[in-house]
């Protein structure tokens, strides 16, 4: 018998994969959750599953996204990840992976980190929906509002309200299963 999935996972074997074994599953990583927040931003205006496919091409290009070294970036790493035609070759996007590689080692100097900062948004733990349909699923929220203004404010970019929503959603902080899904049953045993 087939597993009923969230619709939005279609039939490609990456999507579902991703879908099956990562999307809502409560993060805590603060690497991780740098990670993608960025693989987020480079998504906006295009699909998903571009990035999904690319994922293994942006670790490699971005050191594993260390924000660490990422931080540390010259002009020369700058033209090497434009050059680099395995990831997504936007130069507003790429300076703002690094500008925030940069902003991440400062919020982790201060109590909770990367991983406490980011989850105040939600009170410190997910927001169970209860959505029949994805058509039900809204694109952002009011927590994801605050969380872009917050991140805007302090430096951050391609982080508006729609791209936290997908953040928020894609690291568990937001469980957004539909309820016929079999993920939802074992995201919520996770939590």
């Amino acid at each position: 018998m087939d597993k009923v999935r969230c619709s939005w996972a279609g039939s490609d074997p990456l999507y579902a994969a991703y879908h099956d074994e990562e999307w809502g599953v409560p993060l805590h990583d603060h690497r991780a959750l740098y990670e993608m927040l960025m693989l987020e931003g480079f998504q906006a205006g295009l699909s998903w599953i571009t990035i999904l496919r690319k994922r293994e091409n942006f670790r490699r290009a971005f050191d594993g996204f260390v924000p660490e070294k990422i931080a540390a970036y010259d002009e020369q790493k700058f033209a090497a990840l434009m050059a680099d035609a395995g990831i997504v070759r936007n130069r507003a996007k790429i300076q703002g992976a690094i500008g925030s590689a940069r902003l991440w080692l400062g919020i982790m100097a201060e109590p909770g980190g990367f991983d406490g900062y980011l989850w105040q948004f939600v009170d410190g733990k997910p927001i169970v929906n209860h959505w029949r349909t994805m058509a039900e699923v809204p694109a952002e929220t009011a927590e994801a509002r605050v969380m872009s203004k917050a991140l805007k404010a302090r430096g951050f970019k391609f982080v508006g309200p729609t791209i936290c929503y997908a953040f928020m959603q894609a690291v568990g902080m937001v469980d957004d299963h539909t309820v016929d899904c079999f993920r939802r049953t074992d995201v919520s045993q996770a939590r």
